[in-house]
């Protein structure tokens, strides 16, 4: 019955089917609150679910010059890895894998996607891919180091004496303490994690890897069919796993006891949290040369971080 239980947990909730259909609606809300932003009617909300679905249906193409296995296997790894990661993150009241070092475990997983992709791209031959590659090499060393110090940030303010990197402990310190984001100290980590949301997940500013305008998508180039519109879900789904993080670390705790109920509040906070860290960006903001992608990373968002890391460290 338990090896049941676990099994529906991965496959339905909070797995796989609920990772994908939330991701897809925060992707859906995200261009149509865009669109409406920039006075355009823009699509309807289940437009990403509709791309998706027509993808799967269209003939892939794979390239002469492309290693097959790589370029094929490339995004369904990276799916994998995607669902793997959602596990870690609690749900309000429920977390279906933890250890005593679910960050770390976290830290790790987030990278697997950007490798595929990374990999995918390589494995394409196509010179546009070998740009995006690069771009998003140095997008990743950019966002990684803000990211490892909010992580710590977090770690130091529940743990006290020591680092606190399980999930489950730093949901019971909010349920005890209240949550992260209304501590002072963490204030300036909440803010850093919030910028490197869109840059984790590839949206506008920060989608330098890929800028159609630019280098026709980059790593996707040379994607068709089935394999583009999993990596078109894998961003989707990395838009509720980015966004239930930023509530497991800096609003969590709440648990009402109603599993149905713990759902709606999380994937309600989801949606203000892309609009606030994606969609508002994305609507006003143009897209960042890498340079000044690096730049701004490594200065204002890793300074916000550091900030944080200092008081939370000095004990205030």
């Amino acid at each position: 019955m338990e090896i049941l239980q676990t099994l529906l947990q991965i496959l339905i909730f909070p797995g796989l089917l609920f990772q994908v259909v939330i991701g897809l609606l925060l992707a859906g809300i995200d261009r149509k609150v865009v669109a409406r932003m920039q006075h355009r009617v823009g699509p309807p909300i289940l437009q990403p679910t509709y791309d998706f679905f027509k993808l799967m249906g269209k003939e892939t193409i794979v390239p002469a010059a492309a290693n097959k296995t790589v370029y094929l296997l490339a995004p369904v790894v990276g799916f994998v890895g995607l669902v793997i990661l959602g596990l870690f993150v609690p749900v309000f009241g429920t977390n279906v894998f933890g250890t005593g070092a679910d960050l770390i475990v976290i830290l790790y997983l987030l990278t697997v996607p950007a490798v595929c992709l990374i990999v995918g791209g390589s494995a394409s031959g196509s010179p546009y891919a070998g740009i995006g590659i690069s771009r998003e090499m140095v997008t990743m060393m950019s966002y990684e180091f803000p990211l490892v110090m909010v992580l710590l940030a977090v770690s130091k303010k529940v743990g006290g004496s020591a680092l606190a990197f399980s999930m489950a402990d730093i949901t019971a310190w909010q349920q005890a303490n209240g949550c992260g984001l209304f501590h002072w100290s963490l204030v300036p980590a909440a803010l850093a994690m919030l910028l490197v949301i869109p840059a984790e997940v590839g949206t506008k500013p920060f989608d330098v890897a890929e800028a159609e305008t630019e280098i026709c998508e980059g790593p996707l180039v040379e994607y068709s069919g089935a394999p583009l519109g999993v990596f078109k879900l894998n961003t989707a789904v990395k838009m509720f796993i980015m966004t239930s993080l930023f509530t497991a670390l800096f609003l969590g705790g709440i648990d009402t006891g109603i599993v149905a109920l713990n759902a709606v509040i999380l994937v309600a906070i989801d949606i203000v949290i892309t609009l606030v860290s994606m969609t508002t960006l994305n609507a006003i903001c143009a897209r960042l040369k890498i340079e000044h992608l690096f730049k701004f990373y490594w200065t204002i968002v890793a300074a916000l971080a550091a900030a944080s890391l200092i008081l939370v460290w000095l004990g205030l």
